[in-house]
């Protein structure tokens, strides 16, 4: 039960030490596991999966509690195939006029072209949506805060619920990304963040052969 300033107990379980580190090493584990996949199988996801998905996304903190995400899950083959379509036109620009030199050489050990097959083979595409304002159910328009910062962390906990539940996504940016606002309808005070491709892998699926930096490099104890 709520108190007068409207808040409620927390809800926390604690646990011993030794059952906190051996989770930690069991996710660490689970994680480093985690690859970004551009070969997929065309196997369809369970509906309740992808829903479940999506609440942990929608658990993470955000400025003020406004929430400024939407996720959109698109199945259709018909509109996964618009979606390809003007990605690919993107994509091209920016292989072909738009990058420069250095970043063409960053990406040529991961093999990536202009061409995106997977927009179409994955069951499940989810476009993430910026929200700069929320529209209440009276209609009014209300600022949201933080909205990148908190966009992008419901954007990790999404990614780490897919993994978690046993499959592999690839994060997708082509840019610009209007056209999936266009394509998927959404209004003027939302902007596209990412598209997150979803599925399981094809049988043959390969991945680049990279490493991860080790925690001395990646952190600082102070």
């Amino acid at each position: 039960m709520a108190d007068s300033r409207g808040f409620i107990p927390l809800d926390f379980k604690p646990l011993s030490e030794d059952a906190m580190l051996q989770n930690s090493h069991d996710f660490y584990q689970l994680m480093s596991r985690r690859r970004s996949v551009r070969d997929f199988s065309d196997k369809s996801i369970p509906a309740k999966l992808l829903e479940n998905a999506i609440l942990t996304a929608g658990s993470a903190p955000s400025g003020a509690n406004m929430q400024p995400w939407h996720f959109v899950v698109v199945q259709d083959a018909a509109m996964k195939k618009k979606i390809r379509e003007a990605a690919e036109a993107e994509e091209r620009e920016l292989y072909e006029h738009r990058a420069g030199d250095e970043w063409l050489e960053a990406l040529a050990p991961l093999g990536t072209d202009a061409n995106k097959p997977f927009l179409e083979t994955a069951p499940a595409l989810i476009a993430i949506f910026l929200k700069k304002f929320t529209i209440d159910e009276s209609g009014v328009k209300h600022k949201n805060y933080y909205t990148a910062e908190s966009v992008g962390i419901a954007t990790g906990m999404l990614i780490t619920a897919l993994h978690n539940a046993g499959l592999v996504t690839l994060t997708h940016t082509p840019s610009p990304m209007k056209f999936l606002k266009e394509l998927l309808e959404r209004p003027s005070y939302e902007r596209p963040y990412l598209l997150l491709v979803c599925g399981y892998p094809a049988d043959d699926a390969v991945v680049p052969d990279i490493k991860r930096r080790g925690l001395d490099e990646i952190s600082s104890f102070v």
